[in-house]
């Protein structure tokens, strides 16, 4: 009867030792996945903001997310102790680019596979995706020939007039919608905003340079920051 429990508390010991080093394994792998992923969002990043933090959080969650996996395994209570758990937690951080939603859940989804021992399927996910995320780059795919841009356009008062500047605009692009007036420098100035796009070949200072002509050497600006325009 010694013997019996001697061997059952060793295969106990055993079994232990398998899963603590199937557990490292799925963690560690995970973190080379992410530092991957992270890697790759950092070269391709091509946003007006760009966060430090965004970055070491596609890491950090995909490693949390394995161990998650990791001590849900089959059991059915801890998985709906777990979203009961989470449920309570609130993110209040808004993410302007689209494409960062999708490397947070690039991430998770490695940190899954991995927790889940897919090891073979999380790195040939990871690899496959990080090679079209590269052509798609490299291609710059779903890019228009011309974006839209935001023109601000300062003139004097007594020459507010939106016909005024028709011709200009005409000539050096292929869309110009005016979008507000309003007053500046207490009302003795006029800034007029409009959504443009440039004609192939026109460069913005060429188009600067001539509305400068025209209202009178008065400040005019071009915003590249949003890269989606609506009008």
């Amino acid at each position: 009867m010694t013997n019996f429990w001697n061997d059952l508390q060793q295969l106990a010991d055993l079994t232990g030792r398998v899963t603590i080093l199937e557990a490292f394994a799925a963690i560690f792998l995970s973190f080379i996945l992410t530092l991957i992923i992270a890697i790759v969002y950092r070269k391709t990043h091509t946003g007006a903001r760009y966060s430090q933090s965004f970055v070491q959080t596609i890491i950090i969650m995909g490693i949390v997310v394995s161990v998650i996996m990791i001590v849900i395994g089959n059991n059915i209570a801890v998985a709906f102790g777990l979203v009961g758990a989470f449920s309570i937690i609130r993110f209040r951080s808004a993410i302007s680019d689209p494409k960062d939603i999708a490397f947070i859940f690039f991430g998770m989804a490695a940190g899954i596979t991995c927790g889940l021992g897919y090891y073979i399927i999380a790195i040939l996910f990871t690899l496959t995706l990080v090679v079209i995320i590269f052509v798609l780059y490299a291609t710059n795919f779903g890019q228009t020939a011309s974006i839209k841009k935001r023109l601000t356009l300062t003139v004097p008062e007594n020459l507010h007039d939106e016909t005024v500047f028709n011709n200009i605009l005409s000539e050096h692009l292929t869309v110009f919608s005016l979008q507000s007036i309003q007053t500046s420098n207490q009302g003795t100035m006029i800034q007029l905003e409009y959504v443009i796009q440039n004609k192939p070949g026109v460069d913005d200072k060429t188009l600067m340079d001539e509305l400068r002509k025209a209202n009178g050497n008065l400040k005019v600006s071009i915003n590249y920051l949003s890269t989606e325009v609506y009008y």
